[in-house]
């Protein structure tokens, strides 16, 4: 299988992160031969590792050799930082490239792997039907972010790597089982596949499904939305007669919507709770910059 081939990306500016480990190194390859894509090659150091200098060198390398314009930034967050915190910092700096290149979008390396180890990894957190899809593949209201190669197992993206003799970094953290995601990379998918792999391909195909079903939802929810008596308001008193969990769909959906894509579940609880109890004249703020106003008949969401 071409691998490039089976990728479907518009034409346009991007920025590309690559991270040296394998699987970037390929997304890298296969995108640079692309002429229609102007990229920019990012790079974050976490700083957690002592060799991750490393891995900027490889990949300056490859980009010089290429003639690609390549920006790094290092966060220096120490060997303690968590993967929250990684994952904040990077998206930070890649938020920032892309401002400053004007382009369209963020391109990483996500890969099917990936997405089964999130979804195993959000239901052991607990989180809704969104935690079983928050790696998708396209680009979305909230979302700048593409992941082109989650269609492709890692396997296929070594494959690839060996086949045209790429060079890459191993990360020495990802073999860390202490970290959760680690031990489900390292322990749990590679046991499935080995021991169920019809249980594996079919737990593949349901998080394929829920993508499907978490987008008919949005839409109905933005369907919902929308019938609502005035724009950006919600009716009070239906709002309060839906199921509590309804009730969160609603709020979360509602928040995205309108930028704020990151919030946290006791957050949502607690605004859930707040829209269908406070008195009327209150207001619940939501972040730096939105607040609910709850009215006698209605709840508006407001700019700061």
């Amino acid at each position: 299988m071409d691998i490039a081939k089976t990728i479907h990306l518009p034409k346009g500016r991007y920025v590309v992160a690559v991270s040296g480990g394998v699987d970037s190194m390929v997304l890298l390859d296969v995108l640079r031969q692309r002429p229609d894509l102007q990229l920019t090659v990012a790079h974050f150091d976490h700083g957690i590792r002592s060799d991750s200098a490393t891995d900027r060198k490889l990949i300056q390398d490859v980009t010089r050799r290429h003639k690609l314009p390549f920006v790094y930034d290092a966060g220096r967050l120490g060997a303690g930082a968590s993967e929250a915190g990684a994952r904040q910092a990077r998206y930070k700096f890649l938020r920032t490239v892309k401002t400053q290149t004007g382009a369209q979008a963020i391109i990483t390396a996500h890969h099917l792997d990936d997405a089964v180890e999130t979804a195993i990894h959000n239901l052991m957190r607990g989180t809704g039907r969104k935690g079983l899809t928050s790696l998708h593949g396209i680009k979305q209201g909230y979302d700048d972010v593409v992941r082109p190669l989650l269609h492709l197992p890692k396997d296929r993206l070594r494959a690839y790597a060996q086949e045209h003799e790429l060079a890459w970094h191993e990360d020495s953290t990802n073999a860390d089982l202490k970290y959760r995601r680690n031990y489900i990379r390292h322990r749990i998918i590679p046991r499935m596949k080995h021991d169920k792999p019809k249980e594996y391909a079919k737990l593949v195909q349901l998080i394929k499904r829920q993508v499907e079903l978490n987008r008919a939802i949005d839409e109905q929810l933005t369907h919902l939305l929308h019938l609502q008596p005035e724009a950006g308001a919600l009716d009070r008193h239906g709002f309060i007669m839906l199921p509590h969990d309804m009730s969160k769909e609603v709020v979360a959906h509602w928040l995205r919507l309108n930028g704020r894509g990151q919030f946290q579940r006791r957050q949502l609880e607690q605004l859930v709770r707040g829209l269908k109890t406070a008195r009327p004249g209150s207001k619940l703020v939501v972040g730096p910059k939105h607040y609910f106003y709850i009215g006698k008949q209605g709840v508006n969401l407001h700019s700061i």
